[in-house]
């Protein structure tokens, strides 16, 4: 329920909030985007989604760059606003996905490797990362695929190195014996 106010005519007229502009922040997007989108990607199943984390984490950098001391560290910044932001989305979620048999087949092109294969690798590799629990995929996706070191990744997710190491093999273990991988191999 709204409760009406009244105001005079000369606040009505004066912007509410004041907004402010970081030319460092549009800076440091532009140089970082595509990187911390394919960190976003590697965290959701949909492009879409992905797309939407991000936005989501660099909007909460954004509302936090006056606070944010050495922006050395940006990029932990927001992947740890990527992670935390993903996994309250994970905890807010309705289940209103539906999965189906078969993933429909790009169109095969000319030359080269066969993409339908190159594909069905690439599914069936998610999948089975998407198995993975929660800290292990995030410490698989943080090693692999943004090519983090055990020291950093450790520093980015707030973990001893020697758990980043132990996660991680466990985790690629867990890989190894996926039944679905083990068919495309």
């Amino acid at each position: 329920m709204t409760t009406p106010v009244c105001t005079s005519a000369s606040t009505a007229a004066a912007p509410a909030t004041q907004t402010l502009s970081y030319p460092s922040f549009a800076s440091y997007m532009r140089a970082r985007q595509s990187v911390l989108l394919r960190t976003a990607r590697s965290l959701t199943a949909n492009p879409s989604d992905a797309e939407d984390l991000l936005q989501t984490a660099l909007t909460k950098t954004y509302v936090a760059w006056e606070r944010i001391e050495d922006h050395r560290a940006l990029d932990g910044y927001v992947r740890r606003a990527l992670l935390n932001t993903r996994t309250s989305q994970w905890r807010k979620r309705k289940v209103d996905e539906f999965v189906c048999e078969e993933m429909p087949e790009p169109e095969p092109t000319p030359g080269g490797d066969d993409p339908a294969e190159q594909q069905a690798l690439h599914d069936a590799m998610w999948r089975a990362i998407m198995k993975l629990p929660d800290r292990q995929r995030a410490m698989v996706v943080l090693r692999y695929y943004e090519d983090l070191s055990e020291v950093q990744t450790a520093e980015v997710l707030g973990v001893s190195v020697g758990t980043v190491k132990s996660a991680v093999s466990r985790a690629l273990g867990k890989l190894r014996e996926d039944p679905e991988l083990g068919l495309v191999r």
